[in-house]
């Protein structure tokens, strides 16, 4: 999608597309389905000062905030936004400001809502990935995943006021001494290391404590607004992603897209209360706890086991979408409804709000680009039997209940105002914000956030990797399976190893192109095909273009692991994983002569004695041992669901190689060393 290049670097021309919208509203007209709508308003009580400002920003300084002006953050870089979040009263009115975080660009914009524009932006930590605004409607937490920190920000006055009448033209310029006129403008207060990708953040109702969820470590942390350290940590299990805290701040609800289950916390005693399992459930969304406290509603998709047939897929027996809610004030069985309507599915939901009188809620969903509304009070959730396969009919057809808008891109993270009609979402592919009238049930609004363009190869790659409508009756994307280009929670039946039934964990993509043959036989020795297979097998779709396989080659190229959390900042190993070296180096666990030069494989084919008397194919292509401690299941099968039983038991050396068993020191010594490779 074109845009107007940026001629005065933050100062973006706030780009409304018209045209694109007028055809977004076209298509939205031949939808099959018509539906209700919802939103969400997130209230905090009132907050007490988390500690001297004053003196954080005199210790912080003008270093501590990286402005776009003097890191010159490249115009021509995409954003990527991930989530948004929108200043409650305070300093300014409700609703004046919306804060995203950008992915790509490792950045945060400021938008002003009444003019489009963005303000200011500034340069925050690796990998941003969610952002929360406290109720004094001027202070705001983000966590960033590959740099480990929780940073604190907030907005101040800028001495050059910015003309915030309603305009689609920029109104902010830069005078001739070159200082950007606006009326508000982000200031680091501090910074916070945590460590192990922190993700989800939940606000206590004071605003004194932040909680965290930690993906690599599955942990969730309490920290210390006052303080700015860690003060308590739980562990909940395998990726973490999402957190929601009841009003009354004394329930947190955590979403652990790696085990598949709602995890609930007492925040009083920091203790885990109860587990609700998903079963099938992969994919966790954005959470929202209702005005009562009471329970907490997410989407996530749910992975059925059963073979990838044409007839499967329409029945919604083998990936589908849901909307679920967990008790938080006791244990009971998940309530849910289905989402997927035959021949045109909800391609990976992900965003969630809820308006503040709970009457409509708002989902988005990113692989069919689009926006769901639904009447909330008289869903048909269902708890044990439930739900069914498909999207109930009642509902499918009744568009007070149920609507869906195009959206195009890919939306993520979506708020709404004060106002319970205007949503703000975070496009990623679209580098934008967009402004959605929930009445009318419209967009609005693109505020374009900067960016190349058009789209990169790898770029064009990306987007045909999240695009479920790739797939038969869109029903899911290669991001489905492979979450950000890596693994998944459960193994699953792609056919690729030649028979039904017989499932295989998901290999991660990172430099995959080094890492041939390909699938975990190895009986794949193209890419491209490899690539072609996954669009007209997997996903029962059309083959890709040449050029398409090329842009998708070029976007598996781009994949990046992020920093390991388990080393120290310089690489350096701990004295554990320093002996766990050793051990993976000795010919009694001779980890090394399968797992060795930068990939750690050595690219063969080997019968490993794990084989199924099902497979076809009876060997295995030893997959690389890179990023291990990021899965939530490991070997072909999925069996092991912690390292402990691959190293003492599945893939034990006395099993492997016939050496003798490792002590309970080797193995935990060699435990630390794999989760920093």
């Amino acid at each position: 999608m074109a845009k107007t290049s940026a001629k005065n670097g933050l100062q973006r021309v706030a780009t409304c597309r018209v045209a694109n919208i007028s055809e977004l509203k076209a298509k939205s007209m031949d939808l099959q389905i018509r539906v209700g709508f919802l939103a969400f308003l997130w209230f905090f009580a009132p907050v007490p000062v988390w500690a001297d400002t004053s003196a954080n920003l005199k210790q912080s300084g003008s270093s501590a905030r990286l402005s776009a002006e003097n890191t010159a953050i490249d115009p021509q870089t995409d954003r990527s936004p991930v989530d948004v979040a929108i200043n409650s009263s305070g300093t300014w009115p409700a609703g004046h400001w919306v804060v995203t975080v950008n992915q790509t660009s490792d950045s945060i914009s400021l938008v002003s809502t009444k003019s489009r524009t963005v303000v200011d932006e500034v340069v925050c930590g690796d990998h941003p990935t969610d952002v929360v605004f406290a109720n004094d409607g001027d202070r705001f937490v983000v966590s960033c995943a590959w740099s480990g920190e929780l940073v604190v920000y907030q907005l101040v006055s800028n001495p050059f006021p910015l003309d915030t009448r309603e305009s689609s033209k920029p109104v902010a310029s830069k005078s001739s001494e070159g200082t950007a006129r606006r009326s508000a403008e982000i200031s680091e207060i501090t910074r916070i290391r945590l460590g192990f990708e922190p993700s989800g953040v939940a606000l206590s109702p004071d605003a004194s404590r932040a909680y965290v969820g930690l993906v690599a470590s599955g942990e969730v942390v309490e920290v210390d607004l006052v303080e700015n350290k860690i003060s308590r940590r739980v562990d909940v299990g395998h990726w973490p992603k999402h957190l929601a805290i009841s009003p009354d701040g004394k329930r947190l609800a955590v979403g652990c897209s790696g085990d598949g289950n709602i995890v609930v916390i007492d925040t009083t005693s920091f203790e885990l209360l109860y587990e609700e399992p998903l079963v099938g459930g992969i994919n966790l969304g954005h959470m929202v706890a209702s005005r009562d406290g009471s329970q907490v509603y997410f989407p996530w998709m749910v992975y059925r086991s059963n073979p990838i047939t044409i007839g499967n897929i329409k029945r919604g027996w083998v990936l589908a979408s849901r909307i679920g809610r967990v008790r938080l004030d006791g244990p009971a069985y998940r309530e849910a409804i289905s989402l997927d309507v035959p021949e045109l599915a909800i391609g990976d939901p992900y965003g969630m709000a809820i308006t503040s009188d709970e009457k409509q809620m708002v989902v988005t969903a990113g692989g069919t680009h689009e926006l769901l509304f639904y009447r909330l009070p008289d869903l048909p959730f269902i708890g044990a039997g439930g739900p069914g396969d498909l999207i109930e009919r009642e509902l499918q057809y009744d568009r007070k209940r149920f609507d869906r808008i195009p959206l195009g891109g890919r939306p993520l993270g979506i708020e709404i105002a004060e106002d319970d009609r205007t949503a703000y979402i975070a496009n990623y592919l679209n580098n934008s914000v967009q402004v959605v009238d929930l009445v009318k049930r419209e967009l609005l609004h693109e505020i374009d956030l900067g960016g190349p363009d058009s789209m990169s190869l790898a770029r064009q790659g990306m987007a045909i990797f999240h695009d479920a409508t790739r797939s038969l009756d869109q029903w899911y994307s290669c991001h489905s399976c492979h979450q950000d280009g890596g693994s998944n929670a459960r193994p699953m039946d792609t056919m690729n190893d030649g028979t039904e039934l017989t499932v295989k964990t998901v290999l991660p993509l990172f430099d995959v192109e080094k890492t041939k043959p390909y699938t975990w036989h190895g009986w794949q020795q193209s890419l491209d095909d490899s690539i072609t297979k996954s669009f007209t097998s997997t996903m029962i779709g059309k083959a890709p273009s040449a050029s398409e396989t090329t842009a998708v080659r070029a976007y598996l190229a781009s994949l990046e692991l992020p920093p390991n959390p388990y080393r120290g900042p310089d690489g350096k190993l701990s004295e554990s994983a320093a002996r766990g070296r050793q051990v993976f180096l000795s010919s009694k666990a001779a980890c090394v002569d399968c797992h060795h030069g930068p990939e750690l494989t050595d690219n063969e084919i080997h019968d490993v004695g794990l084989n199924s008397k099902d497979d076809f194919y009876e060997d295995y292509n030893t997959p690389s041992l890179r990023g291990t401690y990021r899965k939530a299941r490991w070997l072909h099968s999925g069996r092991a669901k912690t390292l402990e039983r691959v190293v003492t038991d599945l893939h034990s050396p006395e099993k492997v190689n016939g050496e003798a068993k490792l002590t309970e020191q080797e193995a935990a010594d060699l435990i630390e060393y794999l989760k920093t490779l």
